[in-house]
């Protein structure tokens, strides 16, 4: 809202969230004449330019990252420390949640999905393990049911203290929502979304949103970058935000 205030008299502020939790807090909010909320993934803002009455933005930003409100919905299933539901929809309206997900898919696809996106070395030792629970009628459908798999087949690491679900949930939560779709498709149209010299930037949290960020910033002739290597976050920031530790900045500008 500070940056709504800081506007020129026909500014406008578009944000875009896929989860209905999100637009139904802002909705509950006070009204900012500046501040306009769409539900939808950022694909959708070319949609949400139009419905605002927009040709053009001057400057867009995406956020990668899960909130803390998400983080800590047991009902959600997005954390590992808490047990519910094996959801990890963003939008629990729409898609099948991550335990039907598994359900509908087989040995060779599970390892596969979870090696692909979750970068998860022992993808097919948990694979393995989703399909005998489902044949000894005990499928996965709770968080606490993965975590028991991935503490089974996933050896602590001597150098890197993560948890042994942290990569197979990613991947499912890569999977259930079609990230690295959407933010592939989005970066191929954003230049057709900003004005000339304006600026975009992108806050990834693992390599596979980074890499991609970064092939599509180099390869778009229509942008120029401005972060030759991402922008980390400061030891100081890390320590008062340890959620910040694994975030990358990159920013580029409309030719």
């Amino acid at each position: 809202r500070l940056i709504a205030a800081e506007l020129p008299v026909d500014g406008l502020v578009i944000g875009l969230d896929r989860d209905p939790a999100v637009l139904a807090r802002e909705e509950s909010a006070p009204n900012h004449p500046k501040v306009s909320v769409f539900l939808g993934s950022y694909e959708q803002t070319g949609k949400a330019l139009k419905a605002s009455g927009k040709a053009f933005a001057d400057a867009m930003a995406l956020d990668l990252g899960l909130s803390s409100d998400q983080l800590a919905d047991r009902e959600r299933g997005f954390s590992f420390q808490n047990d519910g539901p094996l959801d990890l929809r963003f939008d629990p309206e729409n898609g099948i949640p991550a335990s039907e997900w598994l359900a509908c898919h087989d040995e060779r696809a599970i390892a596969d999905a979870i090696y692909q996106f979750g970068e998860e070395r022992f993808s097919r030792r948990i694979a393995r393990e989703v399909i005998a629970r489902a044949r000894r009628r005990e499928p996965v459908r709770r968080v606490a049911d993965m975590v028991e798999i991935c503490r089974r087949c996933v050896p602590r690491s001597k150098h890197h203290d993560i948890h042994p679900a942290t990569r197979t949930f990613q991947a499912l939560r890569i999977v259930v929502n079609d990230e690295l779709g959407i933010l592939t498709r989005t970066l191929q149209q954003a230049p057709d979304w900003i004005g000339p010299k304006g600026r975009m930037a992108v806050i990834s949290f693992h390599s596979l949103e980074d890499r991609i960020v970064k092939q599509a910033y180099r390869g778009d002739e229509r942008w120029n970058v401005l972060t030759k290597k991402p922008l980390r976050p400061s030891e100081r920031e890390v320590a008062t935000n340890p959620r910040s530790r694994s975030a990358k900045l990159r920013v580029a500008e409309r030719v």
